[in-house]
């Protein structure tokens, strides 16, 4: 390999020492930051809504002098764009109007005056973005918390819910895991209205510059809304007069009940290390809620979910500023480790980290019941989360690549006595269970794509459902693959079969949790090696041609988080470590003589650019919700596609995420994977 790329014997000599040279340096740096317990794990980056609705939420809980407020601001006032904008990935094409005015609010919740420059630019900023008319539910609930907005404008979330049987379209357990966690606080925080007014002087008068009384706190009208969009939104007018009238005339209506069934499923679903759902929104409504109806900030269920946010494994602190992580990443970022030491042939030399990792992992494994037994009574238990201690909601991307990691290790008498195969047996039976009746998974719950839900008001934050996703469908066809599941397995053909019909025109498969089609693409085509497809098939061949045609001429591959919303965007963007690292592991898989070149390319891509052991990307390559409403691809040539969505490129309804040992552990995978393919 490489012949026409590196000419004779000294060259090609050259070119393996910088490999395993590369090689080396990355897997010495991992195993330098492995934690004491056995894990890895990386700092996750969003959007500064994080801090801000930290500091709005202190100051609603009566913690105007938390010592973590001026941290928080200080974060805000750094990752400020030029323009005064906040943005949700980095180097976006446009700031974010809902992310902005939840900053200013913040800045000026902390005392910040409306007439230092960075705030005026900010208020500025927002105005020419049509203002306070533009901005989301979320948006308008954090402001209505703080007496800048009337609950009666924002949806209203019934507490009825709680009741709603599981067999009823509107109940709790299909909504996504993320919006049901959230949806249960918000819900008593919807019944009651409360807020905490800012202080004279730091009221948001500002943003209102014709006066509250003009006005117009109407939702956004959707071009082309259907009779649903129309009923909802008629619905929720009804739903708060029926709250005002029953407010003022003292009638109850049963919601104490409804409120205090909400509260207890809250509690319930708290997770060990005090947040909620593994993730920031139930977590910091959560807390409001349960504060506004007695619960005493000593209380052991507050006090311990606002410990969490000192808890190093959420907390950033650079400087004079602190992050609060939107989520953490062990699980995900351990067993993703532990398939490049694999990759790279590295468990005998990093025997010592391996066993540790994997220890840690097979304690990790959920047996307990969590919301994904509603869909399904019978199954037993055997996932894995992606957090620390998430057990309510363990998921199957986690789940799948825990059993590949396992694989190699389950033959091996010590493991064996350790309970590997067990683990494996429980996971691979919880996965099959898990299968929708589309062939493919979901990442937390069954067949979870009721989209009648998306046309509700609340909904309109980024994504309401969980339907079944082809990059994580692709990671359990892999595993499966690796344990020796063949493709005439009934799971394996219906799988299969879910891959095959979601393939683009041009031969590249939709990203859902990653940044995008590269990603899709770049964890299909291992999948159909590992399960033994033949990799000479036109449909594989054109995806491979995909590949191909969007590397850049650096040797890299990479896509912007815009093509989520611009189809000219697709595979196009900066080179980075973690999307090149991708697109080489879907070449290597196929294998195909005529890419060798370009394979060769990628590979110098890496080696060039690896500094200190590691690689250097600010670019956003995870994707939490594209913002579609949906959960899973749709088409982008509908031309009023950005009116109904709200959003463009900049991705308002979207919530992107930079890992930062993506750029790490992939790159490690792919130098692995191409020099056992081609035999470097």
């Amino acid at each position: 390999m490489y012949d026409d790329k590196v000419a004779g014997a000294e060259s090609r000599s050259n070119f393996d020492r910088q490999l395993e040279s590369t090689i080396d340096s990355a897997a010495s740096w991992l195993a330098e930051r492995q934690k004491p317990e056995g894990y890895w794990v990386g700092r996750l980056e969003s959007n500064a809504c994080m801090e801000a609705q930290w500091i709005l939420a202190l100051w609603f809980m009566g913690l105007d002098d938390h010592h973590l407020r001026p941290r928080l601001a200080q974060s805000l006032r750094e990752t400020q764009r030029e323009d005064g904008s906040w943005e949700i990935y980095h180097d976006a094409p446009a700031g974010d109007i809902n992310t902005t005015v939840e900053a200013y609010a913040a800045l000026r919740c902390v005392g910040d005056r409306a007439s230092d420059p960075h705030m005026v630019k900010a208020r500025e900023w927002i105005l020419s973005k049509g203002g306070l008319k533009n901005i989301r539910v979320f948006t308008r609930y954090w402001l209505a918390l703080i007496g800048e907005y009337p609950w009666e404008k924002t949806p209203n979330l019934p507490v009825e819910v709680i009741h709603f049987p599981n067999w009823f379209v509107f109940s709790i357990y299909n909504f996504a895991q993320w919006a049901r966690a959230t949806l249960m606080p918000i819900a008593v925080l919807s019944a009651r209205r409360p807020s905490r007014p800012l202080p004279k002087g730091r009221q948001l008068d500002e943003l209102f510059p014709e006066g509250r009384d003009k006005f117009d706190y109407s939702y956004p009208q959707k071009p082309g809304a259907g009779f649903l969009d129309k009923f909802f939104l008629g619905a929720d007018k009804v739903l708060h007069a029926l709250q005002s009238f029953g407010t003022t005339a003292k009638v109850g209506l049963a919601r104490n009940g409804s409120v205090k069934r909400c509260l207890e499923w809250i509690i319930e679903h708290q997770d060990a290390d005090g947040v909620w759902g593994g993730i920031q929104p139930p977590w910091i409504y959560s807390l409001m809620a349960l504060y506004n109806e007695g619960y005493a900030l000593d209380h052991p269920v507050v006090a311990k979910g606002l410990g969490a946010l000192d808890d190093p494994r959420w907390r950033v602190d650079v400087g004079d500023a602190t992050w609060i992580q939107a989520s953490t990443s062990p699980v995900w970022d351990t067993v993703l480790t532990l398939l490049a030491f694999d990759d790279c042939d590295l468990n005998e030399r990093k025997a010592k980290e391996v066993e540790k990792a994997i220890n840690w992992l097979l304690g990790q494994q959920v047996l307990r019941d969590g919301d994904w037994k509603v869909k399904c009574p019978k199954l037993e238990p055997g996932g894995w989360a992606f957090e620390y201690k998430n057990y309510f909601y363990p998921d199957t991307d986690d789940t799948a690549v825990a059993l590949i990691v396992l694989a190699p290790f389950r033959n091996d008498p010590k493991w064996r006595e350790r309970g590997i195969e067990q683990a494996i047996d429980r996971g691979v039976n919880w996965l099959i269970g898990m299968q929708c009746k589309n062939g493919g998974w979901g990442a937390f719950d069954k067949d979870n794509e009721k989209q009648i839900l998306t046309k509700i008001p609340f909904c309109d934050f980024g994504e309401a459902l969980d339907p079944p996703s082809v990059d994580v469908t692709a990671h359990i066809i892999e595993a499966f693959g690796k344990l020796g599941i063949g493709k005439d397995h009934p799971s394996m053909v219906r799988a299969l079969d879910y891959i095959k019909s979601e393939q683009e025109a041009d031969g590249a498969w939709f990203g859902r949790w990653g940044v995008n089609y590269i990603y899709g693409t770049g964890a299909v085509l291992p999948a159909l090696e590992a399960i033994g497809e033949d990799m000479s098939q036109a449909y594989i061949r054109k995806a491979s041609d995909w590949l191909i045609l969007h590397q850049n001429e650096d040797g890299g591959w990479g896509e912007s988080c815009a093509s989520y919303m611009d189809v000219k965007q697709m595979g196009k963007g900066t080179s980075t470590a973690s999307q090149t690292a991708w697109a080489l592991m879907g070449l290597a898989a196929v294998g195909r003589p005529e890419d060798e070149r370009a394979v060769a390319d990628g590979i110098e891509f890496l080696i060039e650019r690896q500094r200190d052991g590691t690689w250097n990307e600010p670019e956003y390559t995870g994707t939490g919700f594209p913002g579609y409403g949906v959960g899973q691809t749709i088409k982008l040539n509908d031309p009023l596609l950005k009116e109904r969505l709200k959003q463009g490129p900049e991705l308002s309804r979207a919530f992107m995420i930079n890992y930062n040992l993506y750029r790490h552990y992939f790159p490690l995978m792919a130098l692995g994977r191409v020099r056992e393919k081609y035999s470097i």
